[in-house]
């Protein structure tokens, strides 16, 4: 039986591409360190992490890497066989079809739509709080509402004008953000170590890097919050069609964001445990970003608006580097018929995908003023439902990785590890942890509102939302325009595995 390597596709090559080598394999680890956004993210999980595992934070931090690292393995070697811009939806195609392809892309789009706002309107809060202006002041909503959509205009507007604009920006956000946290890390060691602290300090120990030192279910549950942390580093590979040395940079630069966040996140875990101690953390541990803005003045001072621009910046670079995974996924999806051809649209001056790039960011405009009008803890709840969308399409990858190199597994040890049973586990765990949590966001006392939708949590109705309408989508596209439809799962091209050959799709499209 003849070996099928390739999807077959009527796909006409488009007019207009990408603009290739736009950035360097610098720019793409940048930005996707950028969009995790760490210091937004460990400001908003480490009151709650530290309520469910005490002193063991770093050590949950720590076990949150594991199937992350597994994925990213995924994303640097699926990338190497085909560079396509819409990165799991076009992976998922090739190695198991369509539906599943198709459900992927709609994943990634849909994290876009739900954190964008959020992003942005934490930028402006923290932004307003380092010029000594209180955002949570009675009346300050609407500003802040009108404050947060001009800056997912302006964002919005830097990403249609130039991936090399992007990343300038990118560039000197990521030294702002990083810098900031690193100075608080180190003064507040060191209030420590001299007896200085304000508060219960503690005196570090490495004890605290075992992730089971509360047991199972504590750590399920600090999972779940490490996996969010450490979500967006594959931001870098969706620039893949843009960044010099397409076939490795950017997975790679995806690999090393991972290992990046992870020694920021530990450090910055113990110097906030050991200052502040964990009964002042759980105390405070719905306080979300804002124990940043609490301890901040307990750490530093007079200098406090340090912490506050970090967590400005790091809200600010996300919002922008969020919005071009979604965008992306877009493009890719509607070059392949998946989506309607004008999300195809590629502008002819700036060689980006604009239309797609404003239709994201229009959507969660809308989506975050509908939701902020309700309240501030419905916003929250439709973060909450982030955990399952990231878990799902991260899941798929890893199994999508092992699935189409699956006739090279067994070429040597290294394929087999880092190829097969890295992104399988990864994905196992990510599965597990999907499960997880659905049973936990089916609680209604586990969200923020505490409030009953349908029986169950209004995360896990959101979520379910969002999968629904995105079934329906696709079965009404397929019944519109089933184009796409007739591609066909394949295994990966042994030319290509070796390298004696460039993979088809390396502009995005396959040929």
């Amino acid at each position: 039986m003849r070996r099928r390597y390739e999807i077959a596709t009527s796909q006409a090559e488009p007019a207009t591409e990408l603009k290739h080598g736009a950035i360097s394999f610098v720019d793409a680890l940048v930005i996707g360190l950028a969009a995790t956004s760490p210091a937004y993210s460990l400001a908003a999980v480490i009151g709650p992490i530290v309520a469910l595992v005490g002193v063991f934070a770093p050590g949950v931090l720590l076990a949150s890497f594991v199937p992350m690292a597994l994925i990213a393995s995924a994303f640097y070697y699926l990338n190497k066989v085909d560079q396509d811009c819409g990165t799991t939806f076009s992976w998922v195609t090739r190695a198991m079809g369509p539906w599943a392809g198709w459900l992927g892309g709609w994943a990634i789009t849909m994290t876009g739509v739900l954190v964008v706002g959020s992003l942005a309107d934490v930028g402006v809060k923290f932004a307003m709080l380092t010029f000594d202006i209180d955002p949570y002041a009675e009346g300050r909503q609407p500003l802040v509402i009108a404050l947060s959509l001009l800056l997912v205009l302006v964002l919005t507007a830097i990403c249609v004008v130039g991936t090399e604009a992007s990343a300038k920006l990118q560039n000197a956000l990521i030294v702002v953000q990083v810098g900031s946290l690193l100075v608080f890390a180190a003064v507040a060691i060191f209030r420590v170590i001299t007896d200085d602290s304000s508060l219960d300090a503690m005196n570090p120990s490495l004890s605290w890097m075992n992730p089971f030192g509360e047991g199972g279910a504590a750590l399920t549950g600090g999972l779940l919050l490490g996996v969010f942390a450490y979500w967006g580093w594959e931001s870098s590979v969706n620039l893949t069609e843009e960044t010099t040395d397409s076939a490795s940079a950017p997975g790679l630069a995806g690999v090393w964001s991972t290992f990046i966040l992870l020694v920021t996140y530990i450090s910055v875990a113990f110097a906030i445990v050991a200052y502040a101690g964990t009964a002042y953390l759980r105390d405070n541990k719905d306080e979300e970003e804002a124990i940043f803005a609490i301890l901040s003045t307990e750490v530093l001072g007079g200098w406090d608006w340090i912490l506050m621009l970090s967590v400005s910046t790091a809200a600010i670079a996300s919002t922008q580097t969020t919005i071009i995974p979604a965008s992306r996924t877009a493009l890719s999806m509607a070059r392949r018929h998946a989506l309607p051809s004008v999300f195809g649209t590629i502008h002819p001056r700036f060689r980006t995908p604009h239309v797609s790039t404003w239709a994201v960011a229009a959507i969660a405009g809308v989506w975050y003023v509908v939701v902020s009008l309700i309240s501030e803890n419905a916003l929250f709840d439709s973060l909450t439902a982030l955990s399952l969308l990231i878990a799902f399409y991260y899941a798929l990858t890893g199994i999508a990785c092992a699935v189409y190199y699956r006739r090279h597994l067994l070429d040597n040890a290294k394929n087999l590890i880092l190829i097969g049973i890295g992104p399988v586990v990864g994905s196992g765990l990510l599965g597990w942890l999907l499960v997880e949590s659905i049973g936990d966001q089916a609680d209604p006392e586990n969200s923020y509102s505490g409030q009953s939708w349908f029986g169950v949590g209004p995360p896990l109705v959101i979520g379910l939302f969002i999968f629904v309408v995105g079934i329906v989508l696709m079965v009404t596209w397929r019944i519109k325009d089933g184009r796409y439809w007739r591609e066909r799962p394949g295994v990966a091209d042994p030319a290509v595995v070796r390298g004696d050959k460039a993979p088809a799709g390396t502009k995005g499209v396959d040929r």
